[in-house]
């Protein structure tokens, strides 16, 4: 599903201020793709802010070590100066928070750049492709669309992205032009070694203590086609861990032999339970997300319910029952 980034290139061209975002709770492929954008424009002599409705994830600290990356506190009035927006790896409002109630007043154009199936009408330039296994791809995309070579720095960053994205290149949206893209990325500076010791060999004891309670919870119903595991508020205080520690724990109960679809549950701070979903083929877990008003991936998605604990398991395993 190829893109045509010629009013991409032309929205460029005509601006020079750039407000960019991703999805909260941002990812490697999220904080990824917003950096090396950045890099790619301020190439170009543009001027860019980047900003997320969401604290700071430190795991990913070494991505943005001068913390560029801003914290989006309403009214927001720092950002209204840019001339457009744009928006990585999401086009639903559920996914932008507060950015969301700043982006539906702000006159300038706007622009979305995703690869993920659920979208919303967000009054903007859509340029989303969901074959692509990584936002950070379209990055580049876009980067060789606007005539720009990547530095070393934007290719760790899109590397980061599509590594990530990919499992480190397991999942099935691996493909050979997801291996032909990193050779791409690693001939212009991407060291992959140095990444993957930065983003998965640097746990803290908190996050250790955190799994071990996932671990201890963790269930398998009809006849283990299903794996479940959940996480409290309390769990936090009493380990030592944040929210962005429980990022990639919904691998536990989808590595469990026989398992069709796995689901995470963690209590929210503000209230209610947020589901991550990962399927192995048969069911469509963002039709599933979808019902609650969330979405995502076939096989990978996600969704917040304004229930309790007990009321969000139960009202998640009768959808996927009812898909098994």
């Amino acid at each position: 599903m190829a893109i045509d980034w010629s009013p991409f290139v032309a929205l460029v061209q005509r601006h020079n201020r750039f407000l960019i975002t991703t999805h909260v709770r941002p990812d490697p492929d999220g904080l990824g793709s917003m950096l090396g954008l950045a890099s790619v424009l301020e190439g170009m002599g543009k001027t860019t802010q980047m900003v997320i409705s969401s604290v700071w994830p430190p795991r990913y600290d070494f991505l943005d070590p001068a913390r560029r990356i801003g914290r989006m506190v309403l009214p927001g009035a720092e950002f209204r100066q840019a001339d457009a927006i744009i928006v990585l790896d999401t086009g639903t409002w559920g996914q932008l928070a507060e950015f969301g109630d700043f982006m539906k007043t702000f006159a300038g154009p706007k622009v979305v750049i995703d690869h993920h199936l659920s979208q919303d009408p967000l009054g903007a330039l859509a340029l989303v492709d969901t074959t692509a296994e990584a936002t950070g791809r379209l990055i580049f995309e876009a980067a060789e669309a606007l005539g720009q070579k990547l530095t070393p720095a934007a290719a760790d960053f899109l590397f980061a992205a599509l590594a990530t994205d990919t499992g480190w290149f397991r999942h099935k949206n691996t493909t050979a032009p997801t291996y032909a893209l990193a050779e791409k990325l690693v001939r212009a500076g991407a060291n992959p070694t140095r990444l993957y010791e930065l983003i998965y060999e640097q746990s803290t004891m908190p996050r250790f203590k955190l799994t071990a309670l996932v671990l201890e919870r963790l269930q398998a119903v009809d006849d283990g086609k299903i794996a479940y595991s959940q996480l409290f508020r309390d769990d936090y205080a009493a380990t030592g861990a944040i929210p962005s520690d429980t990022e990639e724990m919904i691998n536990y109960p989808r590595a469990l032999a026989g398992v069709e679809v796995a689901m995470f549950f963690m209590e929210q701070p503000a209230g209610g339970v947020k589901v991550s979903f990962r399927s192995r083929e048969k069911v469509n877990v963002a039709q599933v997300a979808e019902t609650f008003g969330g979405g995502g991936h076939r096989l990978a998605s996600g969704a917040i319910l304004p229930t309790s604990m007990d009321q969000a398991v139960a009202s998640v395993l009768a959808a996927v029952r009812a898909r098994l």
